[in-house]
């Protein structure tokens, strides 16, 4: 009897075993995802450079200290309730690191679930931009920017263009967005700095997914705005600046936010949209060492997650970067809680506030010139507000400003408001510097 007992164990854990430690060694990032549907043309670019970076981590680094990378997409086609099935069905899955909503709707609504859950939400240049405030926030981390930045930085450069802010006086700036949560969030910061500066601000919005809007640029040639700011993503885009063209609204007069800059954005417009600006976080092109690492190690092995053309442009690199942030988190959490072993979602989110990306680190990392140094903390969940404008020449990108920084003093009071009232609203308390160190 004993040495059956014996057999079955070892037999048992002969079958187990090799199971358990493959979860035990693996470290998963759940990839939100719109293939599908108006939004799929910038979606896309964006989800191949995600998978891409997770592919070449393991293929030249073998994963992250012996931890292998796995990931699962699941399509969202950008709408909010598939988001949260989406999230619901991954969350629980072993190893899992962060959620990357990719969409500001799905962000609102995962919000309210992920302290619960404890895992933590990565939305690079979206998302709630009270989020900034990580005593308040404790699991959202906006990195390198939110709308209110990215509004605050426009109205600086066209403050700028005209000579001096107090310039602004008596102008009109129209603002042409997406009419969701994601279109509405630079709202508060425009009014802000309207009321600051003397311009009047006029609110355009489109109905999603953007695909007419006649009505709206019909309301700008009535306005004659002396500027149009566009916040829109997918197709949204590419209509607008066709209808700029045919009511013939000067391109140059329009400034995009980050989402609405991209290669998807003008190709098919052309040199319709030559002189249309856009902000941008990232530079894009082939010529960076993480770029030519990707092709050599994913895309020269047959191993691409889309074409290969497509690799280096503005979205498929800001996927890399989201991608590269949330590895460095989990580097960075086993630092503290274990080299080698696999990451919970509160100790990743413990590596996200603790992010030290200098620029020696970002180019050991293959970024050099690709972003700015990022640093985040406690009470800071962003890490870095700075942009640039880039203007299209009919054929390609080209950078047409220096970086510029959204202003703390306008900004840090609105998100400090903000987050007083969302606490407020759910019967919460800011986080205890004990909390901080946690």
């Amino acid at each position: 009897m004993k040495l059956r007992k014996f057999l079955l164990a070892t037999l048992l854990a002969a079958t187990v075993a090799p199971g358990a430690f493959a979860q035990a060694k693996e470290q998963f990032f759940p990839l939100l995802s719109y293939r599908t549907g108006p939004y799929a043309p910038n979606g896309t670019p964006w989800a191949n450079g995600k998978q891409d970076y997770l592919k070449m981590i393991n293929a030249r680094d073998g994963g992250i200290n012996g931890v292998k990378l796995t990931f699962e997409e699941c399509e969202t086609g950008y709408a909010t309730d598939r988001g949260v099935e989406c999230y619901e069905r991954l969350k629980s899955r072993p190893g899992v690191a962060l959620f990357d909503p990719q969409a500001t709707g799905i962000t609102f609504a995962l919000t309210e679930k992920v302290p619960t859950d404890k895992i933590p939400l990565l939305t690079l240049g979206y998302g709630l931009s009270v989020s900034q405030d990580g005593q308040a926030f404790k699991w959202n981390f906006p990195l390198m920017g939110s709308y209110w930045t990215g509004a605050d930085i426009l109205i600086q450069h066209i403050g700028k263009k005209e000579g001096g802010l107090d310039k602004l006086k008596g102008k009109k700036i129209a603002l042409v967005y997406h009419d969701s949560p994601f279109g509405k969030e630079p709202i508060p910061l425009l009014q802000e700095r309207a009321r600051m500066h003397g311009f009047t601000l006029e609110l355009i919005p489109v109905t999603a997914p953007g695909v007419e809007q006649k009505a709206a640029w019909l309301q700008v040639r009535q306005m004659r705005p002396d500027y149009v700011l566009l916040w829109g993503w997918g197709v949204m885009n590419s209509t607008a600046l066709k209808e700029a063209q045919a009511t013939g609204y000067p391109r140059d007069k329009m400034y995009g936010v980050w989402w609405a800059g991209a290669e998807p954005d003008v190709k098919d417009v052309g040199e319709g949209a030559k002189g249309y600006n856009a902000l941008a976080l990232n530079t894009s092109g082939q010529q960076p060492k993480v770029i030519q690492d990707i092709l050599k190690y994913v895309h020269d092995k047959g191993q691409g997650t889309g074409p290969k053309e497509e690799v280096g442009q503005v979205l498929y690199t800001r996927g890399l970067i989201i991608q590269m942030l949330s590895i460095e988190a989990v580097r960075r959490a086993q630092e503290r809680y274990g080299k080698g072993k696999v990451m919970t979602g509160e100790q990743v989110r413990w590596g996200l506030e603790n992010l030290a990306l200098d620029q020696k680190r970002l180019d050991a990392l293959g970024f050099a010139g690709v972003l700015r140094p990022l640093a985040t903390s406690c009470a800071d969940h962003m890490g870095s507000t700075w942009a640039r404008v880039q203007t299209w020449d009919g054929s390609k990108w080209a950078f047409s400003s220096d970086f510029l920084q959204a202003d703390d003093q306008i900004i840090k009071p609105m998100v400090k408001a903000g987050a007083e009232k969302y606490l407020a609203d759910k019967k919460m308390t800011r986080r205890t510097a004990a909390d901080c160190q946690s």
